[in-house]
């Protein structure tokens, strides 16, 4: 326990938990921009919401509105940062102390519930960089790095008998944290029931008493509910909740949880946690703790249980399941009396994994970084206030290599104050929304994802169909950023002022009228197929009894964030 006088061993100090936060940070070190994939979008938001006072062309191509919504972290927190550091390094800063602490909050619960941290902890630390983080939820990974450390300070106030400060710090804290994302208050909900269940057994009560007084334990954790109420009844929230029980996404969700750039290496690493997790089971030296182990039991049934599209975001139970991974593997410890050495020799693989991990990150962000600098040069022709429509190359089914150059052209919008249609817009899930009706379908996420050819069920556009059909008097560039190969005939009426290889910048010519392409196959089905739903309401080709006919050039409007893309 905490209080013996055993000594502590190299992997247990603070000095140890000190060095693996600061070495939990050097990937984001060097990018200018952390190379998160919807990051540069959120940067986006940010701008507007911090200077639509000031250049008064964005109040006309965004509504910004604050609302109490659960996914405001590093919106509330650029507000002061930027002040002082300016937006894109106050981003970075928060940014990088979201894998430190995620690597002290898996270290502090781990002391606290082994009361030495077991040398199998040291396995889990590489989900400080786990596939929804690399995506870029960052108020989502912020906030659940923030619920790993407060759970571990709800096990020590448990361990110290200091109940009632306990019921005191963790109502305002529990708020704190729905307003960061909902999702780390709920992960956090999570753990410390489970862990009041272990606590109420182990103090004599039987397992439907525990059950209820663990439920009355966390009562102080239930005020959010309130504010969630408040959130989902609001007349402007929108988003489906749909997609349940998808085992085949839920399976490669489980295979991607180190998803990053190599897909043997990441895959081989998920393997390398799987097997420690097996070992559990079968190694004699080694054995779950009841407690996390009860609380990797409840994330696993949340992740099981979860839809992969929540309120109209996607990729709700990707999300959670490398903390139970993580949760999993922080259950491990020592069997009483197992050798030192034994230890010793499982922390230093572990250390060695963590290493590992860390130094491949590392190389992948720089390499990422490198593609983020060659494609923002374009910018350096885009004059202040200018109205750009960007088009992004993608394939129909996605490697496993991510470009994460999906939201780049919103730093447009961040460092030239440039209109970019990459923006996402739904009520009640952000607190932008896109209003410059001139841009018509061109308007937002994912009119900037472009494919060679099309995509059956995507939302994506072809390169050809976009440069032949976006509304040229809405915007004054078109920057192509890595675009399929296409048809140069699309781009009469454009005058190139920068390339790179196939990306590009282009001058919309507005005395150029360009000239008439025939229907494309994806219009021509989408005409047909609105023809059908028509016939089967009983209604004329003229539809004269529903809403404005659909700009038949265009498919229907995007969703909201990452719902079009397929799990890859």
């Amino acid at each position: 326990m905490p209080g013996d006088i055993e000594k502590l061993h190299w992997w247990q100090t603070r000095w140890f938990v000190a060095l693996a936060a600061f070495v939990a940070i050097i990937p984001l070190l060097r990018p200018e921009i952390p190379p998160l994939v919807d990051l540069p979008g959120h940067l986006g938001r940010y701008r507007v919401q911090l200077d639509i006072g000031n250049a008064p062309w964005l109040a006309e191509w965004y509504n910004f509105s604050w609302q109490l919504i659960g996914n405001l972290g590093i919106d509330i927190l650029v507000i002061p940062l930027a002040k002082i550091f300016g937006l894109e390094l106050a981003v970075k800063l928060i940014v990088m102390t979201i894998p430190a602490m995620t690597v002290t909050g898996l270290l502090w619960i781990a002391r606290e519930v082994h009361g030495r941290i077991p040398a199998t902890a040291l396995f889990a630390l590489p989900i400080a960089y786990s596939y929804p983080f690399h995506f870029g939820f960052i108020n989502f990974a912020l906030s659940m790095a923030i619920a790993f450390n407060a759970f571990a300070l709800w096990l020590r106030l448990a361990r110290l008998g200091r109940f009632r400060l306990r019921a005191i710090v963790f109502v305002p804290l529990s708020c704190a944290l729905w307003l960061c994302h909902t999702f780390g208050w709920g992960v956090l909900g999570v753990l410390a029931f489970s862990a009041e269940m272990v606590r109420q057994h182990d103090a004599g009560h039987r397992w439907f008493n525990a059950w209820v007084r663990a439920g009355l334990g966390c009562v102080p954790l239930a005020l959010p509910m309130v504010l969630m109420v408040m959130w989902r009844s609001g007349h402007h929230v929108g988003g489906e909740t749909g997609d349940w029980f998808n085992w085949r996404a839920k399976a490669m969700w489980l295979t991607m949880v180190l998803k990053d750039r190599w897909q043997l290496f990441d895959i081989a690493s998920a393997a390398i946690l799987y097997l420690i997790l097996f070992r559990g089971f079968r190694d004699p030296t080694i054995e779950y703790s009841r407690n996390l182990g009860l609380s990797a039991l409840f994330l696993l049934a949340v992740f099981i249980l979860l839809p992969r599209i929540v309120f109209g975001s996607a990729y709700a139970d990707m999300r959670l399941a490398p903390f139970v991974i993580g949760i999993a593997l922080i259950a491990l410890r020592p069997r009483p009396g197992v050798p030192i050495r034994h230890a010793a020799v499982v922390a230093v693989l572990g250390l060695a994994f963590f290493l590992v991990r860390i130094g491949a990150t590392t190389v992948s962000f720089w390499m990422y970084d490198q593609s983020y600098e060659r494609e923002l040069k374009a910018l350096d022709h885009v004059p202040v206030g200018a109205k750009v429509v960007s088009f992004v190359g993608a394939e129909c089914r996605p490697s496993w290599f991510m470009t994460r150059l999906e939201h780049l052209p919103a730093i447009g919008l961040v460092r030239r104050l440039a209109y970019t249609n990459d923006q996402w817009s739904m009520a009640g899930a952000q607190l932008l929304t896109t209003r410059y009706a001139p841009a018509r379908r061109f308007a937002h996420d994912a009119s900037q994802i472009v494919t060679e050819q099309y995509c059956r069920g995507e939302w994506w556009r072809t390169i050809s169909l976009s440069l032949a059909r976006f509304p040229r008097d809405a915007f004054d560039y078109v920057w192509l950023i890595k675009p399929p190969p296409y048809d140069p005939k699309y781009n009469a009426g454009l005058v190139e002022i920068w390339r790179d290889g196939s990306s590009a910048l282009f001058r919309v010519d507005h005395n150029v009228t360009p000239p008439t392409v025939p229907l494309f196959p994806e219009e021509i089905r989408a005409i047909e197929l609105r023809a059908r739903r028509l016939r089967a309401l009983g209604l004329d080709e003229t539809g004269s009894s529903l809403p404005a006919t659909p700009d038949p050039t265009s498919p229907p409007a995007a969703p909201a964030q990452g719902t079009g893309r397929p799990p890859s």
